[in-house]
């Protein structure tokens, strides 16, 4: 099953479970199983098919919801730095002996065809086409082999950066958590629908011309394996994403650079997951207003 998190003119926002051509309301507004989508994963009552979906609900076109990221406030958003060998050999690093993990804030998030925007303060914005973990029911210190059963889903991410301010010190979180660069969505899949999910190609686009192309199982650190190493480390709770790493093909090391300008449209699509449209505008965002 496919769930979203969105909004109408007419509902604030909610979460449901896609159907066709439909969204069935599942949140505030709808049947009102739980107020979020992770509210739901830490209930356990998230319906497990079509066929478990209230009969009355109330549904809304697809075609007029607003996306919002899939979790809007996760308690943890994990993401994880150079995880394909090719994006570790265009940025001349060496094979880590552990994942090299850092922070993105849930203010930081924006949905589906919603504007990316890239700050003022930067002149080097660039993307990053990811796979987005969540995480289903609680894992700490989890093994390998137990780990995908704390998986509820997946969904594209795209992980916009600004070099500049990433590159300015040791520490990545600035160039990581500017407001409206953290894309997320359109909707969760559920992991039984993507039972080979190793074998599903990332690919991103800028204005249509392919950058970024690499199959899931090119991970140097499987999710299997993020997930038992995170967990050593803290539990990780319904609701909470792990971004999984970008391929090789970023902007800032093509020659000349492919950096992003205002009006550019970037596709995050993984198969069987997913396809993620934003497009990026220059300017200062504006706080969420689903905080």
């Amino acid at each position: 099953m496919r769930f979203v998190t969105f909004s109408t003119p007419d509902l604030s926002p909610t979460w449901g479970a896609v159907d066709g051509e439909d969204v069935v309301v599942l949140g505030p507004g709808g049947a009102d199983l739980a107020g979020s989508l992770a509210d739901a994963l830490a209930a356990g009552s998230l319906p497990a098919s079509s066929a478990d979906l209230p009969g009355g609900a109330a549904r809304v076109a697809l075609a007029d919801v607003t996306y919002l990221p899939v979790v809007p406030r996760p308690g943890k958003i994990i993401c994880v730095g150079v995880n394909y060998a090719d994006h570790l050999e265009e940025t001349g690093r060496d094979k880590p002996p552990a994942p090299t993990l850092f922070i993105r804030l849930p203010e930081s998030q924006i949905g589906a065809d919603a504007d990316a925007v890239r700050p003022v303060e930067t002149e080097k914005f660039d993307y990053e086409g990811e796979l987005a973990v969540i995480i289903g029911t609680q894992a700490y210190r989890v093994s390998e082999e137990d780990a995908l059963d704390h998986v509820a889903g997946y969904a594209p991410y795209n992980d916009f950066t600004a070099r500049d301010w990433q590159r300015a010190t040791p520490q990545w979180t600035a160039g990581k958590n500017f407001v409206g660069t953290g894309a997320f969505g359109p909707t969760m899949v559920t992991a039984d629908e993507v039972p080979n999910l190793a074998d599903s190609t990332l690919t991103t686009r800028v204005n249509g011309e392919v950058r970024q192309q690499a199959r899931i199982a090119q991970l140097i650190f499987s999710i299997p394996e993020l997930i038992a190493h995170i967990s050593t480390i803290t539990p990780l709770n319904p609701g909470d994403v792990i971004v999984s790493g970008t391929p090789g093909g970023v902007g800032f090391f093509m020659e000349p650079q492919g950096l992003l300008e205002d009006g550019d449209v970037v596709d995050v699509t993984i198969d069987g997951v997913g396809e993620l449209t934003n497009t990026v505008r220059v300017g200062t965002a504006e706080l969420p207003s689903w905080l």
